[in-house]
């Protein structure tokens, strides 16, 4: 089967940057945002730095990139997100199983917009993709360099002062490629959010599905984590577990 399986892990979530001190989506895999009212909130700044990895029983993905808004984070207006990702994953095409390893880069323009306890961010921009397989396989369209056009949105809203619901979308037309994650988290000592999360991602023939908790913005000085976890099943009959985990820091 020909497949991207690390394509799985969107999200973004964490960083290491700057100063001596250390976004995905995100992957938590989308950073809490700047206006959260948890008293360990991140300062206003205009730089986002995140990093993060995510690993399951075919595959990994380590990831990293910024967000900068001129305005600053907590204002409406023009945010560009930048994307770096590297990942490995298998699949089976016939009776062989291929090892895949790849490497993606996004420039992603977007505007945020808040109102009230809600906000979204939505992007778009240019994706590039190169893919090598072991052994070969000539059968598969991902196998070498892409360029093709990406569209992200995630959305965060906290429906009272105890709870939170967050979600992220994002496609490409490389491969047609996608995922979609959804979370709900409760305010814990006014320290963290916790939850069930539950995502949804494939491409022309693959399929991924995934239930788990999260554990989002646990935020020690100047860096917040995020931690995820649970099951995982796609159509090659791979069920297992996956994990993730995430750092990011405002400037």
């Amino acid at each position: 089967m020909r497949c991207v399986g690390w394509v799985y892990a969107f999200c973004v979530a964490a960083a290491l940057f700057s100063g001596g001190s250390p976004t995905v989506a995100s992957h938590q895999t989308d950073p809490l945002p700047s206006s959260s009212q948890l008293s360990g909130g991140a300062y206003p700044e205009k730089f986002l730095y995140f990093s993060g990895f995510d690993l399951w029983r075919s595959g990994g993905s380590f990831y990293g990139g910024v967000q900068w808004a001129p305005r600053g984070l907590n204002e409406d207006g023009f945010t560009l997100k930048l994307l770096l990702a590297e990942g490995s994953y298998r699949y089976l095409a016939g009776s062989t199983s291929i090892r895949g390893t790849s490497l993606l880069a996004s420039a992603l323009p977007g505007w945020r917009i808040k109102r009230s306890d809600f906000e979204i961010k939505l992007f778009a921009g240019l994706d590039l993709q190169n893919h090598r397989l072991s052994p070969d396989d000539p059968g598969n369209s991902l196998r070498g360099n892409h360029a093709g056009v990406r569209v992200a949105a995630d959305l965060w809203w906290e429906p009272t002062t105890s709870l939170m619901l967050a979600s992220s979308i994002s496609g490409s037309t490389i491969g047609s490629s996608f995922g979609v994650r959804g979370a709900a988290g409760w305010r814990v000592m006014d320290r963290f959010w916790t939850g069930p999360e539950a995502e949804t991602s494939g491409d022309e023939v693959y399929r991924q599905y995934r239930i788990g908790a999260h554990l989002t913005s646990l935020k020690f000085a100047a860096f917040e984590w995020s931690l995820g976890a649970g099951y995982v099943d796609d159509n090659s009959h791979r069920s297992g577990l996956y994990g993730r985990v995430g750092l990011l820091t405002r400037r």
